[in-house]
């Protein structure tokens, strides 16, 4: 996947689980969890659901490194 189609596809996974958060307002660096206040079951969900729409496996060893858009797009992409 290319880093604009997995950026549009954490944006539509997010919109299901916060439709209130908007994704264009974070920075890449930033963590996720604070720019849009998503507690830790949201952050579980944004995770099981980019697992299940991209078939990449994301071990709960791995969660931290998708704690910023930048990590996200730099793991699905590998």
């Amino acid at each position: 996947m290319k880093d604009s189609e997995i950026r549009a596809l954490v944006a539509e996974v997010l919109a299901g689980i916060a439709p209130e958060a908007d994704l264009a307002t974070v920075g890449d660096d930033e963590d996720l969890r604070e720019a849009l206040d998503l507690d830790s079951m949201d952050f579980l969900n944004l995770v099981t659901g980019l697992n299940q729409r991209s078939g990449v496996a994301i071990p709960q060893a791995d969660y931290p490194k998708l704690y910023t858009l930048r990590g996200m797009v730099a793991y699905l992409a590998r």
